[in-house]
């Protein structure tokens, strides 16, 4: 068996919020937004990630959702193309006032920054020679 495509889902304490967030960064919305559910697409393959409103994301997943300003539960990697992109990244981040966790670092062979969206869910640019 094989599966056909993965996609992530996660919550959103506001789908407007999420909009403007992803959108100033320069992603493209996958669909249109309803008051429930937005979507959002990375990289070269177009790996979605949906953001629901909390209650429908309980729904789906029949039990309570972690706070993700406190706790941890799993950072995306996004690959930029060179050091300098990934400092272009950085600036970003604070220019539409995003969370910056991690500052600019080298990391073994690579460079990378961390951030988190307005709800908390963890992101990373990383640059890696030859990736």
């Amino acid at each position: 068996m094989k599966t056909k495509m993965i996609w992530a889902n996660l919550v959103s304490s506001d789908i407007q919020k999420t909009i403007q967030f992803y959108t100033a960064l320069g992603f493209k919305q996958n669909g249109e937004e309803t008051k429930e559910l937005v979507s959002f697409v990375f990289g070269e393959n177009d790996f979605v990630i949906n953001f629901f409103a909390p209650k429908r994301l309980e729904n789906a997943i029949k039990g309570k959702l972690s706070n993700t300003n406190v706790d941890n539960e799993i950072i995306f990697s996004l690959s930029a193309n060179s050091v300098e992109e990934v400092d272009l990244w950085h600036q970003k981040i604070k220019e539409i006032k995003g969370t910056v966790f991690s500052e600019p670092e080298n990391f073994e062979v690579g460079y990378t920054f961390g951030f988190s969206n307005p709800d908390g869910h963890k992101f990373n640019f990383l640059y890696w020679p030859e990736m």
